[in-house]
């Protein structure tokens, strides 16, 4: 009876170690083949550096037809491009990705033009870019190329104290124009005094913070530009009277404005946000959190935008016009009307208390069919300065207002950013404590619990 009891509980036991064994492999082979055919990751790192951004996603997965990437490089050296470039290929089935071997294959490398190794050719149709950085900045502005076959040329007006484009200081817009270069956008300058007139081949032009009045025919020639279907960004700073940084009240252009349902204040928003002081900037600047529902801020939800002495506005739709809010200013924002101060009392009880519309955004019905006027204004122009457009999202909101104005809405979204350095900056003072701490205190501590343990039980 012993050697039977034993012999059954040993078939038991060996039936539920083989049962577990079984579970156990069909579990692996389960797992192996979800992962082969669905590849799915989790990006726990702040800023998402091993994910490819929303406007990439959006730009892959809205391919038409079949795209190639072909990565030249040695075999050995693969791996550089391979974690990036598969990522695209995971983005939708329509994107292959090749690997070339110059050394073995030169013809190939010859026919495509490569003149040095990891380098990555983006082939959509017929049309061939290659990627300017093996980044993802780099690839999808190969993407943005091939896809983007006609010319799009952003004009800024100049010759009325606008910041300019060639301007590589504090105020001027240079960092803007590599913005638009990355997104395959050619900038220049024109100058609507020598001719009232803006030029054809302007995709969308830009008005960037007169400081002194347009003449009449300037606003004219802008009036006709987007009754007749073009596009325009207008951003005016509030007329301050502070000395010898007065700024022109410009009222041929405001009463143009006024007429398409947008009407600017004289004014001066403060925002009285403790969290500006966090982020750095003092009252003058408007933080920007909610926006509305419009195209060029539906993507902006969650991400901040700072916007530097700027002006409130009324906006409304009129009989040709119709006109959305973009975002308004903080509940704790207040604007005055005091721009001859260099000091403003914020109990002033003449004060308007926020939050207020800081940017709205307008279509023009010109009566013709496949021809929309289109028009952004913004209360403030130093938030697309140098010195600004890096602060939080500025550089996403100004390159969606530009896709949004070229009918560009596909590349309307948040933008690959560039890899934070994550490195402590320590002093030598610091450095030694760090050392201390662990190389000698915490191991004595262990010993000494040890110790204790020990000698407890004993």
């Amino acid at each position: 009876m012993a050697n039977q009891w034993l012999k059954a509980r040993q078939t038991k036991f060996a039936a539920y170690a083989t049962t577990y064994v079984l579970v156990v492999i069909a579990g692996i082979v389960i797992a192996n083949v979800l992962a082969d055919r669905y590849n799915k990751s989790y990006d726990a790192t702040s800023n998402k550096r091993y994910s490819l951004s929303e406007q990439t996603a959006k730009i892959v997965r809205g391919l038409k037809q079949p795209a190639t990437i072909t990565y030249f490089n040695q075999s050995t050296q693969f791996r550089e491009g391979r974690d990036l470039l598969d990522e695209y290929a995971n983005l939708s089935p329509k994107v292959h990705v090749e690997y070339v071997d110059p050394d073995k294959n030169p013809e190939i490398a010859r026919a495509a033009g490569i003149r040095s190794l990891g380098t990555a050719v983006v082939q959509i149709g017929e049309k061939k870019e290659e990627a300017k950085s093996m980044t993802e900045e780099g690839v999808t502005g190969a993407f943005i190329r091939d896809l983007k076959s006609s010319t799009r040329t952003i004009c800024f007006v100049q010759g009325s104290g606008e910041h300019r484009i060639d301007d590589s200081d504090r105020e001027g817009l240079s960092h803007f124009k590599d913005f638009l270069g990355k997104d395959n956008y050619e900038s220049k300058s024109i100058d609507l005094l020598e001719k009232a007139e803006v030029p054809s081949d302007c995709t969308a032009m830009v008005v960037a913070g007169p400081t002194r009045n347009y003449e009449q025919p300037e606003v004219d020639a802008i009036k006709k530009y987007v009754e007749d279907g073009g596009r325009a960004l207008c951003m005016l700073d509030p007329p301050l009277k502070l000395g010898h940084s007065e700024i022109a009240d410009n009222d041929a252009l405001t009463n143009l404005l006024a007429s398409w349902g947008v009407t600017l204040q004289k004014d001066l928003i403060l925002d009285l946000n403790p969290i500006g002081q966090i982020a750095g900037v003092g009252p003058q600047v408007a933080l920007v959190t909610s926006y509305g529902s419009q195209p060029i801020v539906d993507d902006m939800k969650g991400v901040a935008t700072g916007f530097p002495l700027a002006r409130s506005m009324d906006v409304k739709s009129t009989d040709k016009t119709s006109v959305q809010k973009l975002f308004d200013s903080s509940q704790t924002s207040l604007a005055t009307d005091n721009l001859s101060a260099a000091s403003v009392n914020v109990n002033d009880p003449r004060n308007k208390k926020g939050p207020m519309t800081l940017a709205a955004a307008g279509t023009y019905n010109t009566g013709k069919e496949n021809s929309q006027g289109r028009f952004v204004v913004v209360g403030s122009s130093s938030w697309l300065a140098n010195s600004f457009i890096d602060f939080n999202g500025n550089d996403d909101l100004a390159m969606n207002t530009i896709n949004w104005l070229s009918s560009d809405e596909d590349l309307i979204s948040i933008r690959p950013k560039e890899q934070e350095d994550r490195r402590i900056t320590m002093t030598r003072a610091q450095l030694t404590w760090v050392r201390a701490v662990s190389q000698f205190m915490l191991p004595i501590i262990v010993v000494v619990a040890g110790i204790g343990v020990w000698l407890k039980r004993r």
